[in-house]
């Protein structure tokens, strides 16, 4: 006995003939771009629940527009870092909204798989992508995309010519907020930084180091404090988090006779992190320690503190890479935005104690 073959799927033409209209006025019910009467919507959605029908298959309008409606955002490192840093919280918020008119969805990728993973990009059925940063892994990850001749956009890093990037002003800023802190009267200084790398290391950068350092925003910051303070020591975390900024605070504060009386840290989180360490050793800020950040996010677990800091525009820096995006698969014309931060003295800096 030959097996039975699986039941016919339902289709628009077929839902149209049990409602007694025309497929293209069924068709218009599902997609709700043009108005029909209620009875009309109801007699289609009736005679699509009685046939099993649920809406025009995904996969075949996708195939017609030669289109996936997916735009990818590649992300270094971990995904779960998308969900818990609060600056990119915010940036995919603006970008979202900056796509919303091409009623397409988001995919995360990391760009970072093991030696023995082929990258997602390869496969990916997207339309478009926006890297944040350009590291030498995310330069991959273009070069892919690029194969493929798919629209790319960079938040915060340059990946050559005919790229559209969505800059910031990272060395100015940062010069800003280190000669705030050189005009109360610090001159034993220290940064903390971003990671320089993949490799996520933390120390001391010696000059080696940052010659071979591939984080365009660690060396834009970097460049900016030493613009004001060409000395200033500096020492990366692993991470933009208070944990890690604890971490670094400690093993900066620990001695009283290379203690700075200022430390600039290139994130809110890491400057929190460090103000924790102070207070562990029982320092108290701003007077025996001032310490300003970069990014202007809210930040929790530093009491009644308000960071010095730089705010910048994540949202807006979203916003504009999604609206780019959106140009470019319209056909249009894409361009580089700068965006610029604006800083905000708080109560974690003052001038060093006498």
């Amino acid at each position: 006995m030959a097996a039975s073959s699986a039941p016919r799927r339902a289709t628009l033409s077929d839902v149209a003939r049990e409602a007694g209209v025309s497929t293209s006025t069924a068709s218009v019910v599902f997609s709700g771009k043009t108005k029909v009467s209620d009875a009309t919507r109801d007699r289609v959605l009736e005679a699509a629940a009685a046939l099993g029908y649920s809406g025009p298959d995904p996969m075949a309008a996708s195939l017609r527009r030669g289109r996936s409606g997916i735009v990818a955002v590649v992300l270094e490192g971990q995904l779960r870092a998308a969900f818990l840093d609060p600056v990119t919280i915010p940036m995919m918020d603006g970008l979202t909204d900056g796509i919303a008119s091409l009623g397409a969805g988001v995919l995360l990728l990391r760009d970072d798989p093991a030696d023995d993973e082929v990258s997602a990009l390869t496969t990916a059925p997207v339309d478009a992508a926006v890297l944040i940063g350009c590291s030498v892994r995310t330069r991959e990850s273009l070069d892919v995309l690029r194969s493929r001749g798919l629209p790319v956009v960079v938040i915060e890093g340059d990946a050559g010519e005919g790229v559209p990037r969505i800059t910031l002003d990272n060395r100015e800023a940062a010069a800003e907020v280190a000669r705030h802190v050189q005009l109360l009267g610090h001159t034993e200084v220290v940064a903390v930084t971003l990671a320089t790398d993949s490799r996520r290391e933390r120390g001391l950068i010696s000059a080696d180091r940052l010659a071979s350092a591939t984080v365009d925003v660690t060396i834009d910051r970097l460049a900016g404090i030493r613009d004001v303070y060409p000395e200033s020591p500096a020492v990366s975390a692993a991470a933009s988090s208070i944990d890690e900024g604890v971490i670094a605070g400690r093993a900066l504060l620990g001695d009283p006779a290379s203690r700075p009386t200022a430390v600039l840290a290139q994130s809110d989180l890491l400057a929190a992190g460090v103000i924790r360490a102070a207070e562990e050793l029982g320092l108290r800020v701003p007077e025996d320690l001032s310490v300003a950040g970069f990014d202007g996010i809210r930040v929790d677990g530093i009491g009644e503190h308000v960071l010095t800091t730089m705010v910048q525009p994540a949202m807006e820096k979203g916003r504009a890479a999604g609206e780019q995006v959106a140009r470019m698969l319209r056909g249009e014309p894409a361009a580089s935005l700068h965006f610029t931060c604006r800083f905000r003295a708080g109560t974690t800096t003052a001038a060093p104690a006498a």
